[in-house]
């Protein structure tokens, strides 16, 4: 028997436990999730409850600090940086953060609880070119089907090929088929003529019920016990009675993240040189834009949690190094994850938000800090973010609002002021900070199968793992990498026998 322990219950930890179940019949997978079991079944995703009264109060039970702390969204239009409905903002330990957006959860199923479902593929230069790309793409698809990612849930929406259409004319120019203007690549399900969005339960439906599978809310991990080569075992808090306890483990995977993580590794003594740093988060610019009236929508929504309205659902211009070096979605409003207005539609479906997403300007001198000395809300080392936008970050933002701008006037009008530029930890896509490398040379945490460095059975999985400047939503690569170290462990465990 190989005793496994899984620190993070989102969708990157729950797909590295299924992966390995399924790949070893000797594993026995321990998961632990500091945070409650907000919904029932564990892990279900928001949306996809029965109530609007039932959706707040999980989200409400998931913003650790701030659990039963309802804010009203509309102060962002204030200019007040809130974090969204079912997360928390990281307690920065320094006075004016330069990251103030940056937020987490605290739940069985993290993110994945309120994910918006995005999983677009990367493009060229997005990719780490040490890997083997077939491979890649191979643990990739594995992705998709693990989080049932589909690109025809909303394919009888009337507008969307219309806008895709439109859009197409302008922007498939040069590029290659799979590259083209298309529908959002969506983790989601239309069954029983309702909208189910996944959730970390969907990912392992299949092996909640095995005697192999234990996944433990309410628990923080609060060190990988080790002797400095070898992971032997995690100590562990219980959240609700301050119980100290350890437990024994043959291989650790650190799936919490892209703070939690390097501060649990920080927290156990284990500290490469580039733990925390090339914190990564991708820029975000939005905008609004009213369609003209020969694209008219006679649809309603249906009333039903997470039920999108049947206008035009969700689109994507894929990222192009050349000509398009963002990654932009067109979405109808009630899919958007961040208000934009409060405006009523002159008819149905009259605007649709667009946000693009502008890859950083990577450098190791942006990371997150641990003090030896204070405590964040849970007790481990207080985080400090430190962040900066370089010249070439300025060159890459001006650009962005100057495509948004062509975007939106090619499908309509642009409304409000023009371009909102989010602040910084907005998109809560953090990458870079356990970042894989292709060699140990001081500037990763991990190797290709994500093993942390001169130790035999500690990884580590989630964004943080990201090595490369992206423009693409990251859950899914960061599956494939998670498929890719499970696959790992399995040889491995295999070989030992």
């Amino acid at each position: 028997m190989t005793k496994v322990v899984v620190v993070g219950s989102g969708p990157i930890g729950s797909a590295f436990a299924l992966t390995l179940h399924n790949l070893d019949s000797t594993a026995d997978i321990t998961m632990f999730e500091v945070g409650p079991a907000a919904t029932h079944p564990l892990g279900r995703h928001v949306r996809t409850l029965d109530s609007t009264e039932e959706l707040e109060e999980a989200q409400l039970l998931c913003q650790g600090p701030k659990r039963n702390v309802k804010e009203d969204p509309r102060k962002m239009h204030t200019g007040v940086v809130l974090a969204r409905p079912g997360t928390f903002l990281v307690e920065d330990g320094k006075a004016n953060s330069e990251m103030p957006a940056t937020a987490m959860s605290a739940n069985v199923g993290g993110m994945g609880a309120h994910w918006t479902a995005a999983c677009p593929r990367l493009g060229d230069g997005e990719i780490p070119t040490f890997i083997d790309r077939a491979e890649f793409e191979s643990d990739f698809d594995e992705a998709w089907r693990i989080l049932k990612v589909t690109q025809s849930a909303f394919a009888t929406f009337p507008l969307g090929d219309q806008l895709r259409e439109r859009l197409g004319a302008k922007y498939n120019v040069g590029r290659s088929a799979d590259r083209n203007v298309q529908p959002m690549p969506l983790a989601v399900q239309v069954k029983d003529n309702r909208t189910w969005w996944t959730g970390t339960d969907v990912i392992i439906e299949s092996i909640l019920p095995s005697e192999r599978f234990h996944l433990i809310p309410d628990t923080l991990v609060t060190e990988v016990i080790h002797d400095g080569t070898r992971a032997t075992g995690v100590r562990i808090k219980n959240q609700n009675t301050g119980a100290e306890s350890a437990v024994d483990a043959d291989v650790v995977f650190v799936a919490g993240d892209s703070i939690r993580t390097p501060q649990l590794l920080f927290k156990s003594g284990i500290r490469p040189k580039a733990l925390g740093h090339y914190l990564n988060d991708h820029g975000q610019v939005l905008g609004l834009a009213e369609l003209p009236e020969d694209l008219t929508a006679t649809t309603e929504k249906p009333n039903r949690i997470g039920a999108l309205a049947p206008h035009s659902g969700i689109s994507w211009i894929p990222y192009d190094r050349e000509t398009f070096p963002v990654h932009a979605q067109i979405m109808q409003m009630d899919a958007s994850p961040i208000p934009l207005h409060d405006m009523k539609e002159p008819r149905p479906g009259a605007f649709v938000g667009v946000g693009l997403f502008v890859p950083k300007d990577v450098q190791a001198a942006d990371r997150v800090e641990f003090s030896d000395t204070e405590t964040d809300f849970f007790g481990m080392p207080k985080p400090s973010l430190f962040y900066k936008l370089t010249a070439e970050d300025d060159r890459r933002f001006a650009e962005a609002k100057e495509l948004l701008t062509g975007v939106m006037e090619t499908i309509g009008t642009p409304l409000g002021n023009g371009a909102i530029v989010m602040p910084p930890g907005s998109s809560l896509h953090y990458m870079g900070t356990v970042r894989m490398g292709a060699s140990d040379d001081g500037t990763s945490v991990c190797d290709q199968n994500s093993r942390i460095w001169n130790f035999e059975n500690l990884y580590v999985g989630g964004n943080g793992v990201i090595p490369t400047e992206t423009a693409a939503n990251p859950t899914p690569t960061s599956i494939a990498f998670a498929i890719k170290a499970a696959r790992s462990i399995a040889r491995t465990v295999s070989k030992g026998n």
